[in-house]
């Protein structure tokens, strides 16, 4: 899933900047799921915008956010 959305979709290149003992704990996981480092990342990183897709406070800060910014976007429209 993760190779083939890296080919059919742009892809953003980014740095991730880990405690020592975060990231050999994260390259144990990888290597006994026998999968590369940035796939289990981005495999997390799905699960967490999943949960918060469902997550009603989170979308609720999120309209917020949308609507500040809609008013802010307009004010410099004009």
């Amino acid at each position: 899933m993760a190779d083939e959305r890296a080919h059919d979709v742009k892809v953003k290149a980014m740095t991730l900047r880990l405690p020592a003992d975060q990231a050999a704990e994260l390259e144990a996981i990888a290597r006994a799921d026998d999968r590369p480092v940035s796939e289990t990342i981005r495999e997390a990183i799905d699960k967490l915008i999943a949960e918060r897709r469902h997550n009603k406070e989170f979308q609720a800060r999120i309209r917020k956010i949308v609507e500040e910014d809609r008013e802010l976007l307009e004010r410099l429209a004009r």
